[in-house]
């Protein structure tokens, strides 16, 4: 079954709320036996002696939600997973806050490992999101994924 494509940003960072509030969505699910999770957080690297304050993320939002539906489904037929959801920031979060939220439920632990490495890989590697690091002094660079 073909799933519709979601729009999956979030304006601002992820709060602590809304990612236990979706951990506990999950309770009512009695055919999962395992769930892992990923978030990325936005890190204070210090780069050329400028230290970085908060990310701005923009996207090209129809691209890079169509290329999250793409991984989605590509990780479903690949992995034996229950759900999964992909949460990712737009605009400004600061250093400290979420940027990124992975989710994945399966039957069995072994597949929501290999799942979650592989989704957050390919989000890495194929969705065109984009940071702008704001370092603490007003300056900024593009951040390159690695």
């Amino acid at each position: 079954m073909e799933r519709k494509i979601k729009n999956v940003f979030v304006q601002g960072a992820i709060t602590p709320e809304f990612i236990a509030n979706s951990i506990a969505k999950h309770q009512s699910k009695t055919t999962i036996g395992a769930h892992d999770i990923f978030l990325g957080q936005v890190r204070a690297d210090k780069i050329e002696g400028k230290t970085v304050g908060a990310i701005d993320y923009t996207a090209y939002e129809s691209m890079a939600n169509e290329k999250f539906h793409e991984i989605r489904e590509a990780t479903f037929k690949r992995f034996e997973l229950t759900c999964m959801h992909i949460y990712h920031s737009l605009g400004k979060v600061a250093v400290g806050e979420i940027c990124l939220f992975v989710f994945v439920s399966s039957p069995n632990r072994k597949e929501v490992f290999e799942a979650l490495h592989h989704v957050v890989e390919e989000i890495k590697k194929e969705v065109p999101v984009f940071g702008k690091e704001l370092f603490e002094d007003d300056s900024y660079q593009w951040k390159v994924n690695t």
